[in-house]
């Protein structure tokens, strides 16, 4: 059983609202931060936040808001997990920082140890450690390229990997992330993913369509690497079609292209497992880690097959902070916390929980059109009635009158009419209770 964190009432189920949404104090701050911080560094909810516990998030006006959200998926094991406070601050007294291509330290190879026992597969791995998830995008790209020796890597239609340029010419839409930022980095192709609500096609149907773009329209001998999400996250948790993504290994492996699992959104518990991709039987060349792997402390990882993270030269990979020993002592206690906590039945317990209350939502409301999503990373996608065309924009509205009742939600789907869900898997089913129904008043709303 996971430590409570650092404010832990476990009697708490409903929000508090003490002022209007957001309060006097947030506005204060609001007015201050626009006079310092670009435009560009938006934010959903501009209520600021000054203490945080499992599933809560709590403001400087006292208002208590149900975080389904989690920082988008990063305090998966709950905000102020008491085990990865106490490792952080524990080795804050011993070293903050060395950098670990000068002189390294045991954390780095202990996690780097763990994640090879819990990647898929047998085979022998290596991990390379950074910042973000698109610092290892950036890194897992590199690799791919410096072992084949190609340079074009294929991403699929919906993706999101992130906001450095390179992560930019992968990801599906423009707006916001690419507007007005290019040139983009060159060799980028995107091609069609799985999307079964929408193409209607089967796991091999889809794939075939994916592998003739990669024949057709990029050729094999240019062809460095193909990276995707088990489960696309920013893109409106799309869940592919069964058989689809080892279908796309088959052919890479089969073609000497590295096949990059984005597990940064997926992994680590999120959906019930180590890892996404075991859900669909697929072993990857390669497996991106961030987000939820320290707690909330800033931490990637690239976790690989031995002979394709090898390929780079010593100094190729690695960065003043990439592995620092604060964020890796609290990813050791994450990994502990997982290992021997009730974390991954919590997962499977949320999905079932959410899935079907979504369900009985779906009979009262046409506009949700699908729910899907393993674990917990679930999702419904509002559309036309009987039809698959996306309620453009719908999503925001149900999100801005749920956090008006004190339930953070985060919206998806390039369309922007995803809802998605990524709760601590602290949050009780009761809490899932009270947001849905929430929920329902709010499309209600919309009609």
């Amino acid at each position: 059983m996971s430590a409570p964190g650092l404010f832990s009432d476990t009697s708490l189920s409903t929000p508090r609202l003490r002022t209007e949404v957001p309060g006097p104090r947030s506005r204060a701050l609001h007015e201050r931060r626009q006079r310092v911080v670009p435009r560009g560094v938006g934010s959903v909810l501009p209520v600021y936040i000054e203490h945080a516990d499992g599933p809560w998030v709590t403001d400087v006006d006292g208002n208590r808001f149900l975080d389904l959200g989690s920082g988008i998926g990063v305090t998966t094991i709950g905000h102020t997990n008491l085990a990865a406070v106490t490792a952080a601050t524990e080795q804050l007294d011993r070293v903050t920082h060395t950098l670990f291509t000068v002189t390294p330290y045991e954390g780095y190879v202990r996690l780097a140890e763990l994640l090879a026992e819990r990647v898929p597969g047998t085979h022998e791995t290596r991990t390379a450690f950074a910042n973000s998830g698109a610092e290892a995008v950036e890194n897992a790209v590199k690799i791919a390229r410096r072992h084949t020796g190609r340079r074009v890597v294929a991403a699929l239609d919906h993706a999101f990997h992130g906001r450095t340029n390179l992560a930019l010419a992968m990801n599906h839409k423009a707006a916001p992330y690419g507007t007005g930022f290019g040139p983009f980095a060159p060799d980028i192709h995107r091609v069609p993913n799985s999307y079964p609500y929408r193409d209607g096609l089967d796991g091999m149907e889809a794939a075939a369509r994916t592998i003739a773009h990669l024949e057709q329209r990029i050729g094999v001998h240019d062809l460095a690497a193909v990276i995707a999400e088990p489960i696309q996250g920013e893109g409106g948790f799309v869940v592919p079609a069964a058989g689809y993504l080892p279908a796309l290994q088959e052919w890479c492996t089969r073609n000497g292209v590295v096949f990059i699992a984005d597990e940064i959104q997926t992994g680590l518990g999120r959906t019930g497992t180590w890892f996404a991709s075991t859900h669909f039987d697929l072993v990857p060349d390669l497996v991106l880690t961030a987000k939820g792997i320290a707690g909330g402390l800033p931490l990637a990882g690239v976790t690989g097959r031995a002979e394709i993270m090898d390929a780079p030269d010593p100094g190729g990979l690695g960065g003043t902070f990439g592995g620092n020993p604060v964020s890796i002592a609290a990813a050791l206690a994450v990994f502990d916390e997982l290992e021997h906590g009730t974390f991954f039945a919590d997962a499977r317990r949320i999905g079932a929980h959410l899935s079907a209350r979504l369900e009985r939502l779906r009979a009262r409301h046409a506009v949700i059109g699908d729910i899907r999503g393993i674990g917990a990373m679930q999702a419904f996608e509002l559309s036309t009635p009987g039809t698959t065309r996306p309620l453009a924009g719908a999503a925001s509205m149900v999100a801005e009158f749920a956090a008006q009742r004190g339930i953070l939600l985060l919206t998806a789907g390039s369309d922007g009419n995803v809802i998605r869900f990524l709760p601590t898997l602290t949050t009780t089913d009761e809490q899932l209770d009270v947001a849905v129904d929430v929920i329902d008043e709010a499309l209600s709303a919309l009609r």
